[in-house]
């Protein structure tokens, strides 16, 4: 009898956390999307869609649970493109259902991505999306090319497909992190588990000239806004507790790898406003001083090496999956005590050229118990996108007054929250 071999791949190590945290309230979904132009053309997106997922086949897998672990099945599930009909961020995994981690859907000129974490990270995610529209765009304007578009990402499947956590562990230094309490948000939540998005475009151009005022990033500088606008909405007795901002770094710009898989870490910065000035000059330079040390590849070999000893622990190798589970969400409940909000730079989103024309910008926003900023730019288009299941906007209006107040103009939007 002939039987059909099944591909199938652990998960790597930062998505382990993911199934067993996920719920209505955070689904650990995130989006990517694109804003054309031009309305899209459903037809045209399917054909599109179905030769990015030839180029990314590790896209096309189901999470199971095995007995101890885990796992990515490869599936022949063929992804549909569909309208966008739900709420951004909506579930996307459910442990019932055998069902791609990944949708497709498109609203007027947007093409949306939407994606389960314990599959991807936002670097991976990103050269789908890159793909989906570059072939879409390739073929609805064909006429127009006198050369037929060409693409610069040449990785292997095996390159896509690599567990780069497993590469580089070593299990020689380990990060000592130490435990401390954080200033924590609060406020009435919106219903049925919504979130609130608030999208802010501003000039990638007008907003680094400002960061280069006080001789930093434009990481460093936008985190710092963040710090003083959550500073805004603290009580005086509240300001005992450390605002501690958690920022993803993506590992690809420390240890090369071509993964399309999860491959970043957390470094978590706090700071004080009882202890210090608070002034955005003081947060910038405190910011500044922080990420000088801590975001070299030594410091992050040292984190990597101690979250990715769990799976190399003998004892937590033969745990059953349910008990794992109780132990992962009882450390994820512990660790979000010790942060306040998150910021994360996906970066500059480059394109060919020649279809670059037809593209407005691109976004990245996701699901949240806190408050979240997602950042990425296209051109001179930069997109902050805040995501937060608090009723209050304060925190976000006290960002983009700050931008506004230097003279950096904001175009702002907003998803409808059916109850307001």
């Amino acid at each position: 009898m002939n039987r059909k071999t099944v591909a199938w791949n652990s998960l790597d190590n930062a998505a382990k956390i993911f199934p067993p945290t996920s719920d209505k309230r955070d689904t650990k979904v995130f989006r990517f999307a694109c804003e054309l132009y031009e309305p899209v053309q459903p037809k045209a997106l399917q054909a599109a869609l179905d030769r990015t997922i030839e180029v990314f086949p590790f896209f096309r897998s189901v999470l199971k649970g095995g007995l101890f672990w885990y796992y990515l099945e490869r599936s022949d599930i063929r992804p549909l493109v569909k309208p966008e009909n739900s709420p951004p961020c909506s579930a996307i995994y459910d442990p019932n259902q055998r069902g791609l981690l990944f949708e497709v859907s498109y609203y007027r000129n947007r093409i949306n991505f939407e994606v389960y974490h314990a599959l991807t990270d936002g670097t991976g995610a990103l050269q789908f999306l890159r793909f989906l529209v570059f072939y879409y765009l390739a073929d609805v304007h064909a006429a127009d090319f006198k050369n037929r578009p060409v693409f610069d990402y040449d990785a292997s499947m095996m390159q896509k497909s690599d567990d780069s956590f497993q590469k580089y562990y070593s299990a020689v230094k380990r990060h000592n992190k130490k435990r401390r309490i954080a200033y924590k948000l609060r406020g009435y939540k919106i219903s049925e588990n919504r979130i609130r998005v608030i999208e802010g475009v501003v000039s990638v151009k007008n907003t680094l000239n400002e960061a280069h005022k006080y001789h930093t990033t434009l990481t460093v500088f936008l985190s710092a806004v963040l710090l003083c606008s959550i500073s805004r909405e603290m009580a005086q007795r509240e300001k005992k507790r450390p605002v501690v901002l958690s920022v993803p770094v993506n590992l690809r710009k420390y240890f090369p790898s071509e993964t399309t898989r999860n491959f970043f870490s957390i470094v978590d910065v706090d700071y004080n406003f009882q202890q210090n000035s608070g002034a955005l000059p003081d947060v910038i330079a405190y910011l500044s001083d922080f990420f000088s040390r801590e975001l070299t590849a030594e410091r992050l070999e040292a984190r990597l090496n101690t979250f990715a000893s769990l799976e190399h622990n003998i004892f937590a190798r033969a745990t059953p999956l349910v008990v794992k589970d109780i132990i992962l969400k009882i450390a994820y409940d512990l660790s979000a005590q010790e942060s306040t909000a998150t910021l994360s730079n996906v970066g500059r989103v480059d394109m060919p050229e020649q279809v670059a024309p037809y593209i407005r910008l691109f976004d990245v926003f996701v699901s949240t118990k806190k408050t979240q900023i997602c950042m990425c730019s296209f051109d001179d288009h930069l997109t902050i996108s805040f995501t937060s299941p608090f009723v209050s906007t304060e925190i976000q209006k006290n960002f983009f007054r700050i931008l506004t107040e230097m003279g950096i103009a904001v175009e702002l939007a907003a998803n409808q929250i059916d109850d307001e």
